[in-house]
């Protein structure tokens, strides 16, 4: 691959830093915004549980490649795989820092908890890059990282409206799991 077309993913791997860090930001308020449409909930956070935090990441992710692929699909032969790479560093990071720290300090801390979102946004694109300048990987590789999108955007979307009742699913400041329309739902059953 030529320097050309390295500086050029480089550059966009940059772009995608700040577009993560912006885009991910605004998510977490867009549920709200929209008056708890439900279709923004499939991308938005819906709640302050750490599950829920995850589709910032998910949902920057996925606006950022749809407009990224356009302008690098000729350059770069491992885009799935760099993307699922990507995403999944950027998502463990968050839960594992989450988790390492709270169990440590005994207490969520918001500036932790938002240094966690922008190291997460770098690491993933560094290994976004990484893998789009590697020569091209197996098939198999990319079977395996569409599988794993698949299984993992279905349970970001379904866990919104029916999350288990665990720790990761809670938001910790109402005690609540899922959706608005989830509580107005047992409620009604209740």
């Amino acid at each position: 691959m030529d320097q050309e077309i390295q500086n050029k993913l480089k550059t966009f791997s940059i772009i995608g830093v700040f577009f993560l860090i912006i885009g991910g930001s605004l998510l977490h308020f867009t549920y709200n915004w929209s008056g708890f449409n439900p279709i923004v909930g499939l991308f938005s956070s819906v709640n302050e549980s750490v599950w829920e935090h995850l589709k910032l990441g998910f949902g920057s992710l996925l606006f950022f490649s749809l407009f990224e692929y356009w302008f690098i699909k000729k350059e770069v032969k491992n885009y799935i795989i760099a993307k699922t790479a990507g995403l999944l560093a950027l998502q463990l990071f968050i839960v594992g820092f989450f988790y390492i720290y709270t169990f440590f300090l005994g207490k969520e801390i918001l500036l932790l908890d938002i240094l966690s979102y922008i190291i997460g946004c770098i690491l993933c694109q560094i290994i976004v890059y990484r893998l789009y300048i590697q020569k091209k990987l197996p098939a198999a590789v990319s079977i395996l990282c569409v599988f794993l999108l698949i299984i993992h955007v279905t349970t970001l979307l379904l866990f919104t409206y029916y999350p288990p009742r665990l720790t990761i699913f809670k938001d910790d400041n109402s005690g609540e799991y899922g959706t608005k329309w989830n509580h107005e739902e047992e409620v009604h059953t209740h």
